[in-house]
């Protein structure tokens, strides 16, 4: 079977565990629509894009995300959304993006409703990071990444109260809240086999 068969296979079954619906803090307005792209590279250890965001920008600077962004009126629909987010911050051409499927939302407590898209592809595309938004761009194996044994639940004070969120590490990166989320939801959706 294919990669991109088995994902597909695995993101349409119903997850192993409960899938993750919120951060621990409630947003108390209605929440905005957005999307991500989850790109898994196609070679024998699959990896999962990640950018770490500019440290100057007004919203997550500095932390690790997966492209993406506020769903613009032209868009049809959350693949749309992922996909010219990707081409405008990593120069990733949709064209390159076999779109696998798309994850249960996921609400944040900064007033969002991700719905993160799982899209496979060709390894080692020449990709450029948006100068403005995007700082670096990295590729951890998917196995690391999804391994439930590299989930820890961290926690620390933020606008003034305890907030609690997943964390994972890999080499000198540290992944935590919504991005480490919506990790631990692929993780649930691909289940225990993968």
């Amino acid at each position: 079977m294919t990669l991109a068969a088995r994902l597909a296979a695995a993101f349409a079954r119903p997850p192993a565990e409960p899938l993750l619906a919120a951060d621990d803090f409630r947003f108390p307005g209605e929440h905005q629509p957005a999307a991500v792209l989850m790109a898994v590279t196609d070679r024998p250890e699959p990896g999962l894009l990640l950018t770490l965001r500019q440290p100057h920008l007004r919203r997550h600077a500095g932390q690790i995300s997966f492209p993406g962004g506020r769903v613009d009126p032209e868009d049809d629909n959350p693949a749309a959304t992922a996909l010219r987010e990707a081409a405008e911050e990593i120069a990733l051409d949709p064209a390159e993006v076999r779109v696998l499927g798309t994850g249960a939302p996921y609400l944040t407590g900064s007033g969002y409703r991700i719905v993160p898209v799982l899209g496979l592809i060709p390894p080692d595309l020449p990709l450029f990071p948006h100068e403005d938004e995007v700082a670096a761009l990295f590729e951890p194996p998917l196995s690391h990444l999804v391994d439930p044994a590299n989930h820890r639940v961290g926690q620390r004070e933020m606008g003034g109260r305890e907030r609690r969120f997943f964390e994972i590490r890999w080499g000198d990166r540290h992944i935590w809240g919504i991005t480490a989320a919506l990790i631990v939801n692929l993780s649930r959706q691909l289940g225990p086999a993968w």
